[in-house]
């Protein structure tokens, strides 16, 4: 460790943030390695060491003789108080290396309220900030994430941008940098034009925005002759033959998600139109039984985990979910492993599986109705009823659960009070459930008010966002109609999550806005005692900006969207029929239970279609549908 580093380090908080010492830790000498990638998050560090693709990307990185990865993180207000003042750059954890002397910097954008940490980091490791200010001598700056589909609000930090899963194209991008030093001219230029042949990518700065006289987005034209009008995403058809890291980085300190991590399937065909994740990560694809029990194996061999998560966007969708528990309770029950299903489907199947893993430990059950009448679950695509909400509760208290955490939404499209009202009846009548000899209960259910934030591609991209007073007018009807003290209420504030609905459908026009925001001190926005609203307000007035036209306004389909260059593979006539069939209150089935819903994945991407077998629980290959 550098003598600097050493002085500073017991004056912090969590030094072991910066150390970079963990168990299966890869350090390499860069003076003997082609390319060096800086794997960025821009959150600090107990929360990015808990994020699956970075470990991933770690892994296929490393694997590599001629090339390097380290990590970096968001440093805490502290560890950059004492960067600044002593002038020391922001460094790679392996081996202290200045962030300015990798070739390429990758950031991956998981939350909107990170934008300003992303700056942050640039300018503390002695990197220009604009894309247009960098020289031959600087890194390349990337990100991919799923704020990478629509990542306009960076467009001029950025060099390039991923689009969907990075385990190949990371491996042609090194190529191709490691290719372009070695031919020696230093012309970014020409980097950029190569690296934007390259499916998945974005040059940013290779696309022209014309905007009307009213600011809204008329056309977006590529400037460069023979690269794409719409960059499609990236996808690993097959799992089985992707890199997996079975000897991921231990952490010596507590980390948000302290476990090992089997990935079981990518994608979810559920529909929630709310939902980003279950749009941009189609279509759905599994690990083999087989081949999640081997990584199972190497990976709690390297790492000495005692909990296994069993990780997707809905865990108990895995095809031979009951297989897998049982082979893995059958192995390693005897030794004491613990198993954690961290997304469950809201019925009873769902529940006595997290009986069968989690056994006599019983924390509280984590349920996601999201909406508290049937009709607004409708709308929301929420394929679930109240009945089997109590159904769940009652299997989970059968079972010795006597805590839950209910997780709902307000501000959602269609709302009215009538809907928010049944948020508190139903945790009210939840709180009263008891085994069928009346000896247990519930204890405590606690109701999670998050404000709801339209996203990129889905079928709520178009729709308005409620205002911050509206938000609070309706967290505090619920508050008043809950009696029963065994119900608690949290909720997010409005302000962050205004913010994040800029951000979220904003355009490269906002470029100003985050960099003014950052000039003012804004960093580290998604941790409440740092968000400054009040500095932000002063940016938007320093820059012009109308918040109000970014998430207050309602959008016609004719629309050009800041983000419709960019493609998950979905048709977005299938969006906007399903944003009217949210409003007419209709159902769109499961499609891995039913026919296809025509999204257009499938077909545009050339993959097959996996649906969900008959009685023997296996998926099923099916060729795109015409």
């Amino acid at each position: 460790m550098k003598p600097e580093l050493e002085e500073i380090l017991p004056q912090v908080s969590k030094p072991t943030r910066y150390l970079g010492m963990e168990w299966n830790v890869i350090k390499k000498d860069h003076r003997q390695i082609a390319v060096s990638f800086a794997l960025a998050f821009p959150d600090v560090y107990e929360v990015g060491m808990s994020h699956l693709g970075s470990k991933i990307l770690y892994h296929i990185i490393n694997k590599r003789e001629d090339a390097v990865a380290e990590r970096v993180f968001a440093p805490w207000t502290d560890m950059e108080a004492k960067l600044r003042e002593i002038s020391f750059p922001l460094f790679g954890l392996e081996t202290g290396t200045p962030l300015a002397d990798f070739d390429m910097i990758g950031f991956s954008l998981q939350y909107e309220l990170t934008y300003t940490n992303v700056l942050n980091m640039l300018s503390l490791g002695n990197i220009p900030p604009s894309q247009a200010k960098r020289g031959p001598g600087d890194p390349f700056v990337i990100a991919g994430g799923p704020c990478a589909f629509n990542p306009e609000p960076l467009a001029d930090f950025l060099d390039l941008v991923v689009l969907g899963e990075g385990e190949e194209v990371i491996g042609e991008l090194l190529t191709l940098l490691k290719d372009w030093k070695e031919e020696g001219s230093g012309n970014r230029r020409e980097f950029l034009l190569a690296a934007a042949q390259i499916p998945g990518v974005y040059v940013p700065s290779f696309y022209r925005i014309d905007y009307g006289d009213d600011g809204l987005v008329l056309n977006v034209e590529p400037l460069v002759a023979g690269i794409p009008r719409r960059v499609e995403k990236r996808v690993v058809a097959d799992l089985n033959e992707a890199d997996y890291p079975t000897a991921p980085i231990v952490p010596y300190m507590d980390v948000v998600h302290d476990r090992a991590m089997i990935e079981l399937f990518r994608g979810c065909v559920r529909g929630c139109r709310f939902c980003q994740a279950g749009m941009i990560y189609r279509p759905v694809r599994e690990r083999s039984l087989e081949k999640n029990l081997a990584l199972t194996k190497e990976l709690l061999q390297s790492t000495g985990y005692p909990e296994l998560s069993l990780t997707s966007l809905s865990s108990s969708d895995y095809s031979r979910i009951r297989e897998l528990i049982g082979h893995l309770k059958a192995h390693y029950g005897e030794g004491g492993l613990r198993m954690s299903l961290p997304s469950l489907r809201v019925d009873s199947f769902s529940v006595n599986l997290a009986r069968e893993t989690e056994g006599l430990r019983k924390s509280s059950l984590t349920l996601a109705p999201e909406a508290g009448s049937q009709r607004l679950r409708n709308v929301i695509n929420k394929n679930i009823s109240e009945d089997d909400i109590q159904e769940a509760v009652n299997s989970a208290v059968a079972g010795g659960w006597d805590a839950f955490k209910l997780y709902f939404m307000i501000g959602l499209p269609t709302e009215k009070d009538e809907d928010i009202v049944e948020i508190a009846r139903m945790a009210e009548g939840l709180v009263k459930t008891r085994t069928p000899k009346g000896n247990r209960g519930v204890r405590r259910v606690t109701v999670s008010i998050a404000n709801f934030v339209p996203k990129p591609h889905t079928p709520f991209q178009w729709v308005s966002q409620v205002g911050a007073e509206e938000l609070l007018r309706r967290q505090e009807l619920i508050r008043g109609r809950i009696k029963d003290r065994r119900v608690i209420i949290t909720g997010h504030h409005p302000d962050s999550s205004l913010l994040e609905g800029i951000f979220s459908r904003g355009d490269r026009r906002l470029g100003k806005l985050l960099l003014a925001a950052w000039r003012l001190g804004c960093r580290l926005d998604g941790w409440r005692e740092h968000f400054r609203w009040d500095k932000w307000q002063e940016a938007l007035t320093l820059t012009g900006i109308d918040p109000a036209f970014y998430n207050r306004r309602q959008r016609s389909p004719e629309e050009v969207l800041p983000w419709d260059h960019l493609s998950p593979g979905l048709d977005k006539g299938f969006l906007w029929q399903e944003y009217e069939r949210a409003l007419a209150g209709e159902i769109t089935p499961d499609c891995s239970f039913s026919s296809c819903s025509q999204c257009g994945v499938c077909p545009t991407l050339e993959l097959p279609i996996r649906l969900r077998g008959g009685d023997d629980n296996f998926p099923k290959i099916m060729g795109p549908v015409d």
